[in-house]
């Protein structure tokens, strides 16, 4: 992957941003009649730990045991394999007491009919297929976090339309009409009236995505998440949902973020133009949203683009003697496409 820092990037070592995504050619065949066991099971925890570490992230924070609690105090996993050469998905959402998501995930591909397995019954799927658990996934940084919260009044949250709107639950329907009544509450563009709403940011939410790629073509992706902090216990988001957090197929390429970008590929569209493509149209419809997308194509030319922050992902190679980080900056994302 000869591969230049272009045009709203930067290549660097280390540097701004609190994501990171790993792009890697593996030098070995890995024994690929079964793709994702190698690209995923064995490539992806160690290499997604390469990539906290270069990018000096704190991955305690959001995205594996240790990181974002729910509403309860509680810290769950969600997370997804993708096998680009024969398109199988497995996943695992809202899970508890075990650590391992992407393993879990994996199982579910391997020895179900099913793509996704959610909550308790995943946990024990999980245990049964002889992972670790059940495991308590909170760490004295997520509790004490969580404690803080509830002293501030669980605010912001996630819940609208309710009452209490200031302070913490049990929560039940707000049926009156705040407008009428003449009090002043926040009410977003859809009327809601929202209890302390929450900034969705690069401080509350966060995943870690990777796309690999062996020597002989071969292409998986991988996605590990906690979702949103303080989330409404039993929310799943977008990390283990093929399409909406990673995508892969051999013929095309990878993305992080949204499948989209792998579609937008497929019609001709190279990496940098696909992922500023589908980044501009989010923000067409959601202009105050904070995300990013990184995009490789089968040859493993790859690009970044972001709305709303400074976006890194880093990229290990046979052609590189260490990871690479490649920094893109929003204004590139924002501009207008000739197309």
């Amino acid at each position: 992957m000869k591969q230049g820092a272009k045009k709203g990037e930067r290549e660097e070592k280390g540097g701004r941003g609190r994501s990171g995504l790993k792009v890697e050619r593996g030098d070995s065949d890995g024994g690929f009649a079964d793709p994702e066991l190698y690209a995923v099971n064995k490539k992806y925890p160690a290499a997604c730990l390469l990539c906290w570490k270069e990018l000096k992230y704190d991955f305690q924070q959001a995205v594996g045991p240790g990181g974002s609690p729910d509403e309860n105090g509680e810290t769950t996993i969600d997370a997804l394999i993708m096998n680009g050469a024969t398109m199988e998905v497995g996943a695992v959402a809202a899970m508890r007491y075990v650590k391992d998501g992407i393993k879990a995930a994996k199982l579910v591909m391997q020895h179900t009919r099913h793509t996704m397995l959610v909550g308790e019954k995943a946990s024990a799927f999980a245990i049964s297929m002889g992972l670790p658990g059940p495991t308590n996934l909170s760490s004295s940084e997520s509790i004490n976090k969580w404690l803080k919260w509830k002293a501030d009044r669980c605010q912001p949250n996630f819940w609208k339309n309710v009452l209490p709107s200031n302070g913490c639950g049990p929560y039940h329907p707000d049926n009156t009409s705040n407008l009428i009544q003449g009090t002043c509450s926040k009410v977003n563009a859809m009327g809601d009236s929202i209890s302390g709403a929450p900034q969705v940011d690069v401080f509350n939410h966060d995943t870690i995505s990777m796309a690999v790629i062996d020597k002989t073509g071969h292409i998986a992706v991988g996605t590990s998440t906690n979702g949103a902090t303080f989330k409404i216990p039993g929310r799943v988001g977008d990390g283990p949902i093929a399409g909406s957090s990673a995508y892969a197929d051999d013929e095309i390429g990878a993305c992080g973020a949204t499948g989209d970008v792998v579609e937008s590929m497929r019609l001709g569209m190279e990496p940098k133009h696909a992922a500023e493509d589908a980044i501009s149209r989010i923000a067409r419809k959601y202009p105050d949203f904070v995300g990013a997308i990184f995009a490789v194509n089968k040859n493993g030319i790859h690009a970044g683009a972001c709305h709303g922050w400074t976006f890194q992902y880093s990229v290990k190679s046979i052609e590189f003697d260490d990871v690479k980080v490649f920094t893109v900056v929003p204004e590139a994302a924002n501009q207008p496409l000739p197309y």
